[in-house]
């Protein structure tokens, strides 16, 4: 099992930058795919970017692609996100979860633990 808290999240102007960081305890981080998810007021949860238990896989929702970056980094049990040219858009709160799978799956259900979450807010 494995504890996730997140961290980073605040207010920023549209066109700004976040790193999020998400911190796992008990079991390694490494024996586990990362995710980032994000639910916005009033919205399903989505998938935004999943990192593989190596790093080497990277997967992104079309609407963040090329403004966020997802890395690990396994000896800090920490995996990152970092959010470039933010819009109102990207205000949600962002989740971290952790996936026994060995690839780095995009699906709500193939995550079995996740983070309370840190709200994201981008002003116009």
């Amino acid at each position: 099992q494995v504890q996730l808290v997140e961290s980073g999240g605040g207010l920023v102007q549209a066109g700004g930058s976040l790193r999020l960081s998400c911190a796992a305890s008990g079991r390694t981080c490494s024996s586990y795919a990362m995710g980032w998810f994000r639910q916005a007021p009033g919205k399903e949860r989505e998938f935004v970017a999943a990192v593989s238990r190596s790093g080497g896989r990277v997967y992104y929702a079309d609407s963040v692609k090329g403004r966020f970056t997802i890395s690990r980094d396994n000896v800090k049990n920490t995996v990152y996100l970092q959010m470039n040219s933010l819009s109102p858009e990207d205000t949600a709160v962002y989740y971290c979860a952790a996936s026994p799978n060995t690839a780095a799956p995009t699906r709500r259900y193939e995550y079995a633990y996740w983070g309370q979450g840190t709200q994201v807010t981008v002003s116009s």
